[in-house]
Order: structure tokens, then C-alpha cells, then sequence
């Protein structure tokens, strides 16, 4: 059996562009993408148009569903809210539990959502690095092994793509995946084995960030 799980990290956020927006944000853990965070998404679709997904899974963040709905318009599918791909909810980062949109306001802005997905992996604040990687790497196995065998797509955020791709082709995505604003992974499933063919790759993108805030 031959599977595509493709991973890509969100497109760019407005916080990273213009860091005084979280000081008077509603929901300053849930920033939107920026001007040219719209426009990596939209080449990500571009790229991944006349591929052969299935099903789009996408952080229920808001900057991971702007990312995922670009990609969905593309390839006319609608997208499913995955909780297990959730950011990393890292207590350093985050003074409390980030507020996010609900499932109805989001389908509200974006139609494409799927309202009759339940989300199969919880994400419960606050965790460690470990719990991350074990929520996350939980998450694309149980989707790719269990309910889905088609190709399939999943829009995450840093730790969760490395998490992700862990998940499936074990350690060696540790040193091996690169998780910048808006790249790809892709692993491929070839019997009895998961093997990694892309690991971080941003060819598809005008602008890259200088700074990996994430690899």
C-alpha cells in the first residue's frame, strides 16, 4: 500500500511581523497570518494543486485555517479540525490556556470547514516538549493508519509538524525535518516502512524566513 502524508507548518503571523499587536490582542495566542502570510499560502496551494489529497486536517488555530483554507479552495475540499495538531501549549510561551475562535465562528468565516468532525486527539495545556511530540506523533498515525488511507494533508505549526513527521518515520525526523514558516514534509508510506522524502522544503515560496524560529 503506497499513502502521501503531506505536513506543512503555517504561513507567516501577523505577531512575528508586527510584534505590538499581541500587547492589545482579544486572543494574543491566536494571531492571524500576516499580508505575506496570505501570500504563502496561497503559493502552498499552488504547489500542491493536481496532487492527489483527500482530506485536509488543520490545527484549529486560527493562522493553521487561514493556511489550510487557501489549500482547500484549491483543491475543493473542506477541512477538518484537528485538535491533536495543535500549537505546543508551552507554559514559557503562554501565560495561560490560548483563547481561540470556536469551531461554529470559524466555520462562520470559513464555509469549508468540516462541522461534523470530531476531533480525534486532545491537546491539554500546559505540556512538554515530550507531550508535544507524543500528542502530535499520536495524532498523524491515528489518521493516517486508522481512519484514512488516502493521501492526506496536515497544516500544523512548528512542534507539531517535527511531532508529526516523528510520529510516523520515528527519531530521524529530529535532525532530519525542518519546520520553517509554511514548508512542506512529505512521507510516504511503502509497506511495512514510512520514509521521509521531503523535510522542510520551501521551494515553492517567494519569500522565506531569514530566522527559523522553529527547526
Amino acid at each position: 500500500m503506497s499513502q502521501i502524508v503531506w505536513i506543512a507548518r503555517h504561513a507567516n503571523r501577523l505577531d512575528f511581523v508586527n510584534p505590538d499587536w499581541f500587547l492589545t490582542a482579544e486572543r494574543r495566542y491566536d494571531p492571524p497570518l500576516s499580508d505575506d502570510g496570505m501570500v504563502q499560502a496561497q503559493q502552498l496551494a499552488k504547489r500542491l494543486k493536481g496532487g492527489n489529497i483527500g482530506h485536509i486536517f488543520a490545527s484549529p488555530f486560527l493562522r493553521t485555517v487561514q493556511t489550510a483554507n487557501a489549500v482547500a479552495e484549491m483543491l475543493d475540499l473542506p477541512i477538518k479540525l484537528e485538535t491533536g495538531l495543535s500549537e505546543w501549549l508551552n507554559p514559557v510561551w503562554m501565560t495561560e490556556e490560548p483563547v481561540r475562535l470556536s469551531t461554529p465562528a470559524l466555520a462562520e468565516l470559513f464555509p469549508r470547514i468540516d462541522s461534523s468532525y470530531t476531533s480525534r486527539i486532545a491537546a491539554k495545556f500546559p505540556e512538554t516538549h515530550e507531550k508535544v511530540r507524543e500528542r502530535s506523533g499520536q495524532t498523524a498515525r491515528c489518521l493516517a493508519t486508522e481512519f484514512y488511507p488516502e493521501d492526506i494533508l496536515l497544516v500544523a505549526h512548528g512542534a507539531s509538524v517535527l511531532g508529526g513527521a516523528m510520529g510516523l518515520v520515528g527519531e530521524i525526523a529530529k535532525t532530519e525535518v525542518k519546520a520553517s514558516l509554511c514548508s512542506l514534509v512529505k512521507v510516504v508510506r511503502q509497506e511495512p516502512e514510512w520514509l521521509l522524502e521531503l523535510t522542510g522544503d520551501t521551494s515553492h515560496l517567494t519569500h522565506i524566513e531569514e530566522v527559523i524560529r522553529f527547526a
